[in-house]
């Protein structure tokens, strides 16, 4: 009976995670807790057994049966979550640059794997999933990211949702900075970082920021960099 017992407790407890649910639970989070990009980093450190249920469900989840759709939902979310998870693991923190290894040593267990965030982007979404637009939605809780979603993506409107995005963060001023005056451009370091992703299908960056655009940047204008801020992206 004992026997029996253990069994069934063990097995419940090894039972991977639904991703469904995850997104859920996700969604509840970020819509309570980020408010025009900026996340309440105070109110979910004073309380954080959400944050560190979706830590364990990232873990926990299984990715077995599901279409690459889901995938690429779930990756996505699991970056933004595993990222809020390892600030408040030091907060109060001014920048996720003073914790070391936040990017490319910490490694954070993803559906079964041992990641680090930069594998989870680059090795788990961006090869096997490929899309430009990730860019702007897997947020490195900076101020000079994309702004953070409100919301989880979910693999029935991930297109919309990946569309909308990238087009609010490119045509938003302060993110691209155009100078007519002076027939200039100040963009993201991002676009230098992945400037390979932006031209795999496109001959130049601005190419690809303007099918974005309300308002097309000319060719002629000249392209800069603006200093990338690490500064928390907090409320």
């Amino acid at each position: 009976m004992m026997k029996a017992i253990i069994a069934t407790i063990l097995a419940y407890v090894f039972i991977p995670f639904g991703v469904a649910d995850f997104t859920k639970n996700a969604d509840d989070l970020l819509e309570n807790q980020v408010n025009n990009g900026l996340v309440n980093y105070e109110a979910i450190a004073n309380n954080p057994t959400k944050i560190n249920l979706l830590y364990e469900e990232v873990g926990s989840a299984s990715l077995e049966g599901i279409s690459d759709e889901e995938k690429k939902a779930f990756y996505i979310n699991a970056y933004n979550i595993v990222t809020i998870y390892q600030i408040i693991q030091h907060y109060p923190v001014k920048s996720p640059m003073n914790i070391n290894g936040f990017f490319d040593k910490n490694e954070h267990k993803v559906a079964g794997k041992s990641l680090t965030l930069n594998e989870l982007e680059k090795e788990h979404l961006l090869k096997d999933h490929f899309d430009a637009r990730a860019h702007f939605v897997l947020v490195c809780a900076a101020m000079s990211c994309p702004p953070l979603a409100s919301f989880a993506y979910q693999a029935d409107q991930l297109d919309q949702q990946l569309e909308e995005r990238t087009r609010e963060a490119l045509n938003d001023p302060k993110f691209i900075q155009v100078d007519k005056s002076k027939k200039k451009v100040r963009i993201s370091k991002i676009f230098d970082w992945y400037k390979g992703d932006f031209t795999k299908n496109q001959a130049s960056v601005l190419q690809y920021i303007n099918q974005y655009r309300t308002e097309k940047i000319p060719e002629s204008y000249k392209v800069g960099y603006y200093e990338y801020s690490w500064a928390l992206n907090e409320q």
